[in-house]
């Protein structure tokens, strides 16, 4: 069989493709790595300068660096000597420096200047241009207007006229303060009608309670005015009143159904009142209803309470039911 591979310095590398396929034995291995090839730092041999006096030489060896751990470093035996001499550091000769440059004036100044001190004086408020015209414009005198001889003739005519005093003028100013006159009496005159009407409409709501305070005055008693009335009566007639007594009479709106209400002095109590004058007029007929401390008694007929020595009594042909005549006693 045909030999596939080949060896060289004992690598055993195949023949077409020519990779490394291993590595024969008894052969030493040779590093490839990195850390082989490149050889490890070494410190500068360089000699300073500053050290070294001129007239001392010192050799140089320069030794060649392998690149392969095993290889050793050969040293030429005969390596020519190498002198190094420091040179003096030259000296400089001095430059002159121009104390036109401020940055050099301060160091080596050549000349001496008495310096005065310079003075700088503030810019005085200036006007803006635009504002500069406009006052300008506004100081001067407006220009005189020539008007045409007839336009000054009409003028110095409508002068004359609106100076000197017309009778029609005087006229219109009369006709015009009567008409303020008028209607100002016309307004006050219509405010006290309006008035009047007010006070007789609210003087004819409260005509009843007024004329039970006239007539109450006149019998010498606190007679009041109920408040509430059944739905369809109202006040007939005038209030009646004698002595210790006042009556007023209450009608259904188209209907003779009527009742009178009648308020006396009276030293009586409710039990009293019970015996002495519901007893008579209605027997043992009657309903008594008690709300807010009264007591008031309804028959057939009627119906009587007491309240602050002040005996209330009605007669009627009507039928009041108790409740009627219970609010009509709250009222009073």
């Amino acid at each position: 069989m045909r030999t596939q591979t080949v060896s060289v310095n004992g690598v055993v590398y195949h023949k077409r493709t020519g990779m490394p396929l291993r590595e024969e034995r008894g052969h030493e291995l040779i590093d490839h790595s990195a850390h082989a090839v490149h050889s490890t730092l070494q410190k500068s041999r360089t000699l300073s300068r500053k050290y070294v006096s001129p007239s001392v030489k010192h050799p140089a060896h320069v030794a060649p660096v392998s690149t392969h751990r095993d290889a050793a470093p050969s040293v030429a035996p005969h390596s020519p000597q190498v002198s190094i001499t420091v040179r003096p550091k030259p000296t400089h000769t001095p430059v002159v420096r121009s104390d036109m440059v401020a940055r050099f004036k301060s160091i080596t100044p050549t000349t001496h200047v008495s310096a005065q001190p310079k003075v700088i004086a503030d810019i005085a408020p200036t006007q803006h241009h635009l504002a500069q015209r406009v006052a300008a414009v506004r100081t001067q005198p407006p220009a005189p207007i020539h008007h045409p001889s007839h336009v000054l003739k009409q003028l110095a005519i409508d002068k004359a006229l609106d100076e000197a005093p017309s009778r029609t003028s005087r006229r219109d100013v009369k006709l015009v303060k009567k008409s303020h006159k008028f209607k100002r009496l016309a307004s006050i005159a219509s405010v006290g009608v309006a008035v009047i009407l007010l006070g007789a409409y609210f003087t004819y709501l409260n005509m009843p309670a007024l004329s039970t305070k006239v007539a109450a005055a006149q019998a010498g008693i606190n007679a009041n005015y109920p408040s509430y009335q059944p739905m369809g009566y109202s006040l007939k007639g005038a209030v009646s009143y004698e002595q210790g007594s006042v009556a007023m009479t209450f009608g259904a709106n188209g209907s003779p159904q009527e009742f009178t209400l009648t308020q006396s002095k009276s030293g009586l109590d409710s039990f009293a009142v019970l015996d002495t004058v519901v007893a008579p007029k209605a027997g043992d007929s009657y309903q008594t209803t008690s709300s807010g401390g009264l007591t008031v008694y309804t028959y057939d007929g009627g119906a009587a309470w007491v309240n602050g020595g002040i005996l209330y009594q009605i007669d009627t042909n009507a039928h009041l039911s108790p409740s009627q005549v219970q609010r009509i006693a709250a009222s009073l």
